[in-house]
C-alpha cells in the first residue's frame, strides 16, 4: 500500500465547548472513493474543513502527502446571484485560467456547452458541474465532494455520480464524499464511513448496510437499505435510452 493521500489520527474538533469530532482516526489512498454519512450534526463538514485545512484540530494530527493538490467541490456557491458573471469568467476565478483549460474541465464535467451562459441562469445540477469543473482546474489527488447531489433529483444524483466514477477511471484523482443522502452512497465506494460525532462503521457499502450501528442509525425510513448507484458500464458506450432505468433493481439484487 502506498502513503495515504492524507491521514487523520486521534483527530478531535471542538466549537466552544462542544465537541464535534472525537478521536477519529481516517486515511484515503490514492485513487479511492470513500463515502462519509452521518445525520445533521455528525461532524461531516467539520472532518471535510479539517481536511481542507480551515479547521484546526484541538487534538490529533493530519499528514498530507507532499505537493498533495485538493480540488474542493463546495455544497454551495457563496456568490451573489445578481452578479452578472459567466461560466468562463467564473472559472477564471481566484486563479486566471486558459480558455484551454477552462473547456477541458467543463468537458470533464459534463457540461461542454455552457461556458458564454451566465451562473445566475444556470439550473441546479448544471451550477454543480460548473462547481466541479472549477475544482478540477486544480488538477487534483483528491476531489473532496460537499453533499455535492444536494438538491439534485435521483436521476440528476444518479448522473453526477456516474460522472465522478468515471472521472476517477479517466484522472485516477482519489475522492472523498459527504452525502446527506444517507441511503443513496454511490456503489463505486471502495469505502463508506459512518460518522456520528466518531466513527460508527466503516466498510465496504455492502459490509455497511449490514452493520447494526448504521441500522440503528438510519434504518427508520430507510429500512436500514443502502441504495446503490451501479455503474452500467455497456463498452462505454453510453446509451441515452437506458440512463435511469434499472438503478434500483440493481441495488435490490446487489444487496
Amino acid at each position: 500500500m502506498s502513503r495515504p493521500l492524507i491521514e487523520a489520527k486521534g483527530l478531535s474538533v471542538r466549537y466552544g465547548g462542544a465537541t464535534a469530532l472525537s478521536d477519529v482516526d481516517f486515511s484515503i489512498g490514492r485513487g479511492e472513493i470513500v463515502t462519509v454519512v452521518g445525520p445533521n450534526g455528525s461532524g461531516k463538514s467539520t472532518l471535510l474543513r479539517a481536511i481542507v485545512g480551515s479547521e484546526r484540530p484541538f487534538a490529533g494530527r493530519i499528514t498530507r502527502a507532499p505537493g498533495l493538490r485538493l480540488g474542493y467541490v463546495p455544497q454551495r456557491l457563496a456568490i451573489d446571484p445578481t452578479l452578472p458573471l459567466t461560466v468562463r469568467r467564473f472559472l477564471g476565478l481566484p486563479r486566471r485560467t486558459s480558455a484551454a483549460a477552462a473547456q477541458e474541465a467543463l468537458e470533464r464535467a459534463g457540461v461542454p456547452d455552457i461556458s458564454t451562459r451566465q451562473v445566475a441562469g444556470l439550473s441546479g445540477g448544471q451550477l454543480q458541474r460548473v462547481l466541479l469543473a472549477r475544482a478540477l482546474l486544480a488538477e487534483p489527488d483528491l476531489l473532496l465532494l460537499d453533499e455535492a447531489t444536494a438538491g439534485l433529483d435521483q436521476p440528476g444524483a444518479a448522473a453526477f455520480y456516474r460522472r465522478i466514477e468515471d472521472l476517477r477511471a479517466e484522472t485516477g484523482c482519489a475522492v472523498l464524499m459527504v452525502s446527506h443522502d444517507l441511503h443513496v452512497v454511490m456503489s463505486a465506494s471502495d469505502r463508506v464511513i459512518c460518522l456520528n460525532g466518531h466513527i460508527c462503521c466503516e466498510g465496504t457499502p455492502e459490509v455497511v448496510a449490514e452493520a447494526p450501528d448504521y441500522r440503528r442509525l438510519f434504518g427508520e425510513g430507510t429500512q436500514g437499505a443502502l441504495a446503490l448507484y451501479r455503474h452500467e458500464h455497456r463498452g462505454h458506450r453510453h446509451d441515452p435510452g437506458h440512463h435511469h432505468h434499472h438503478h434500483h433493481d440493481d441495488a435490490r439484487a446487489a444487496g
